[in-house]
């Protein structure tokens, strides 16, 4: 029967190859996501805590681009570098438009580098990723730099 594929386990590196796209999940934000990630953070800036302080020049409860952020990179950790992903070493962000709460975000990974290392049998894998909202809209555009596992 041979060894069975643990569910959610990441890919090694010699299993991804540059070019190859993948889509994580969608996830709604909440009004409790902020709250507990802004506290949780110490990301108390008016425009988080007072309702009034953008004066109508946004509708809804803005997030942070940090939880955002942070959102996407647990559905790429569960589905793509669960037990592979060894070290994030560089991210490259630009925000593109707000995320507020009821929104719901995903996200398109591309691979767009693959350079293998001389030891350990680890690879630095570099991925484009998109973070768009429920209407397909760009919300957030990324590069990540990442060491990852090879095969056993």
């Amino acid at each position: 029967m041979g060894e069975l594929k643990t569910l959610g386990a990441g890919f090694t590196w010699q299993e991804l190859a540059v070019g190859q796209k993948f889509k994580t999940f969608r996830r709604t934000i909440t009004e409790t996501d902020i709250i507990n990630f802004i506290t949780v953070t110490g990301m108390l800036e008016a425009i988080f805590v007072d309702t009034t302080f953008t004066k109508g020049a946004m509708q809804g409860r803005p997030a942070p681009g940090a939880l955002t952020y942070t959102l996407i990179e647990g559905m790429v950790l569960q589905g793509m570098a669960q037990n592979t992903g060894l070290a994030l070493l560089e991210v490259h962000k630009k925000i593109l438009q707000p995320v507020v709460a009821g929104d719901t975000v995903w996200a398109e990974i591309e691979v767009t580098g693959i350079r293998p290392t001389s030891k350990n049998n680890r690879a630095i894998v570099t991925s484009k990723i998109d973070v768009k909202n429920q209407h397909g809209i760009d919300v957030m555009t990324y590069t990540a730099v990442r060491m990852m596992a090879g095969e056993k």
